[in-house]
């Protein structure tokens, strides 16, 4: 995901995630925000083929931005094939 131009680099304070499995893949969707500055946020999605991956976008995004652990937050949906329920 590029969500940004080379010549501006905003200011991100917190992370938002959420990885959904569905159909043999997992959509990574995110929000990036500027507590400090409400007007300033970004959001997208991303397909990644593994669980490992989509946790890899995540975490390049947080570095790329400088964003601590204690600012990013993330939900993790996931499909159980094997009772058929959803967690």
């Amino acid at each position: 995901m590029i969500f940004y131009d080379n010549k501006i680099s905003p200011c991100f304070t917190r992370l938002h995630a959420m990885i959904v499995e569905e159909d043999g893949a997992f959509t990574v969707s995110v929000r990036l925000l500027n507590h400090l500055k409400t007007d300033e946020y970004v959001w997208g999605q991303e397909i990644a083929s593994t669980f490992e991956m989509a946790s890899l976008i995540i975490g390049c995004m947080a570095s790329d931005f400088s964003i601590g652990e204690n600012c990013i937050s993330i939900k993790i949906v996931m499909r159980r094939y094997r009772d058929g329920t959803v967690h």
